[in-house]
């Protein structure tokens, strides 16, 4: 146990926590309080989100700062840290002299500050954010905003020197701790994806459709969800499920093709889940292999059978939870397999196992303590 505070600096709300950013701050923030850790939680507001009471019971001090509004094609500075600067929260950063963890490249503004000199400094590093913007610039159908995310890739790769003022970078998956390690050293630690879950909760023996969920206004995964139903679904003979929140047209004109496909449009978060868990097979794929993706430990959690491509699983330690497939004739062919096997128990051991081992938000809540402590 510690008896210890801790400025945390987020880039966004953390409660509710339904995407994989929020998820691993909330989740980090709960296990760290269990450790005896007195937590000040500055968060940026915005996209119209509202204050929390639900973080007010986590934290000892809460302060939220809006997110400023910028033109963000000006200047060199990435738009995603410049928006989020306030001289009001480093006021009260200099008001102790305790450790400070920034969540994200995003909240890094004033890591160079003179008076934090002396301050340990961690930054949990959710992605190697220039291959991230990269990435979403290639997924990018519309001509503005792919130039927005390549400009800001360029600064970002220029900004990212800024983690050599730092004590410690938390780098989220195998993949991005094996980038920064080379590039800033032993200064990088492993701490994995922070997360709701206890324990598997799949169900043993046999569902009777595959499911693709995911939020389907994000290009990424729309795009994912278009190659699924022309180069995988419109092959196979099962039910299909397409499930998430804001559906492109084009992707549900291709869905309607096919009978035995079916979208599950703007569903709520209990019943996303519900799919997950009574799925037989929960097939993933992206093409973006950046961080790791909260559908995956939600699958691997509450569901039967994982299908994934390797930018979904690759270095991520969960490789043999999952049957893998490359290309659509590869990923037919495993549903096809799957559907003819139950999920039993010796199933749920070996996950069981395999997350206690790597997943444990107890046992990574003390490594990230060491790292804020200095040890």
């Amino acid at each position: 146990m510690y008896n210890k505070h801790i400025h945390i600096i987020a880039f966004d709300l953390p409660f509710p926590p339904n995407y994989g950013g929020s998820t691993d701050m909330f989740f980090k923030i709960v296990a760290l309080k269990k450790l005896g850790i007195s937590i000040t939680l500055h968060v940026f507001l915005y996209g119209g989100k509202e204050p929390s009471t639900e973080l007010e019971n986590e934290v000892d001090r809460l302060y939220y700062y809006s997110r400023k509004r910028r033109n963000p094609f000006a200047g060199s500075f990435p738009y995603i840290v410049r928006t989020r600067s306030s001289n009001k929260l480093l006021k009260r950063l200099l008001e102790d002299n305790d450790p400070i963890l920034f969540e994200g490249l995003h909240t890094t503004w004033c890591v160079e500050d003179g008076r934090l000199n002396d301050r340990v400094k961690i930054v949990r590093a959710h992605n190697v954010e220039h291959n991230y913007y990269e990435a979403l610039a290639m997924a990018e159908e519309r001509i503005w905003k792919t130039q927005f995310f390549k400009l800001e890739a360029k600064r970002l790769k220029s900004y990212e020197k800024v983690l050599n003022s730092v004590q410690g970078i938390a780098a989220i998956s195998p993949l991005e701790t094996d980038y920064f390690q080379k590039e800033y050293g032993d200064k990088t630690h492993y701490i994995p994806a922070f997360h709701a879950h206890q324990e598997i909760e799949s169900k043993t023996g046999k569902g009777d459709f595959v499911l693709y969920h995911g939020n389907l206004s994000v290009p990424e995964n729309s795009r994912a969800a278009s190659y699924l139903v022309e180069e995988v679904f419109s092959k196979l003979e099962v039910k299909c499920v397409i499930a998430g929140s804001n559906p492109p047209k084009s992707l549900v004109q291709a869905i309607d093709k096919h009978p035995h496909i079916e979208l599950r449009a703007n569903i709520s978060t209990e019943e996303i889940l519900s799919l997950i868990t009574n799925a037989h097979i929960n097939l993933l794929v992206t093409f973006q292999s950046t961080g790791i993706k909260l559908k995956l430990l939600n699958s691997i959690y509450k569901g039967r059978f994982i299908i994934a491509n390797p930018p979904m699983i690759q270095e991520t330690e969960l490789e043999d939870l999952c049957s893998i497939g490359n290309t659509p004739k590869e990923l037919v062919s495993l549903v096809q397999e799957l559907f003819l096997r139950d999920f039993t128990d010796a199933d749920i051991l070996k996950r069981n196992q395999r997350m206690w081992q790597i997943f444990s938000n107890e046992n990574n809540a003390k490594k990230m303590a060491k790292m804020l402590m200095g040890e």
